[in-house]
């Protein structure tokens, strides 16, 4: 079974590392990852990874945030994909960096990439993963912070949030999306608690293993 995966991004070196870029972000972390290579296709930039047994077509559209829709209607159409085998990751003003929320299907949001896919679709019956980015910014201010470029501090933090959605698309693959939506929806404890946690389990031999 095939799955079109759609990074949401602007293409140029000017908006490689901008917060809008997110959805480009987390393919070229799985393409490194998988040792897959991009190359240049009809409407953008296309690689392959497979999963137990599942191919993940990656799509990096090039027609720019505002026309994503275009890039993602050929593509379906090419593969003969239905639609709940569509996945679009891209940022979310609306969310705290690095929050993530996995939705089976719904409205745009005000995301102007996932609202002409909509449009060019004539559906909004696919799956969707919004990555925060923050709304840090001052009034009138939104298209430079959107367009501006990531922080050391939210860089470094960019692997290990980029894993996390790499999964979860893997695990729609496997247990569904609901399934996935619960698991990838749930914001990982920070590494002291964790660790603070496995100590006391330690030191407890009553306390139970979760």
């Amino acid at each position: 079974m095939d799955y079109l995966v759609v990074g949401l991004g602007n293409i140029g070196a000017e908006y490689a590392h901008t917060r809008h870029n997110m959805g480009f972000m987390v393919l070229d972390a799985w393409a490194q990852a998988s040792n897959a290579l991009f190359k240049t296709d009809r409407y953008g930039d296309v690689a392959e990874v497979s999963f137990k047994g599942r191919w993940f077509v990656l799509l990096k559209p090039s027609t720019y945030m505002n026309l994503s829709g275009n890039a993602v209607r050929y593509w379906m159409q090419k593969l003969h994909l239905p639609l709940e085998n569509l996945i679009v990751v891209c940022d979310d003003l609306n969310l705290p960096f690095g929050t993530v929320r996995m939705r089976p299907n719904g409205s745009s949001g005000g995301h102007n990439g996932l609202e002409d896919i909509r449009f060019k679709l004539e559906s909004d019956q696919w799956t969707r993963i919004r990555v925060g980015i923050g709304n840090e910014f001052s009034r009138g201010g939104q298209i430079d912070y959107v367009l501006g470029a990531l922080s050391p501090e939210e860089q470094e933090q960019i692997p290990a949030l980029s894993a996390r959605i790499i999964q979860g698309i893997k695990d729609v693959s496997t247990i569904g999306v609901q399934r996935a939506m619960n698991t990838l929806n749930t914001k990982p404890k920070p590494k002291d608690v964790i660790e603070n946690s496995e100590k006391t389990q330690k030191n407890d031999p009553k306390m139970p293993e979760f």
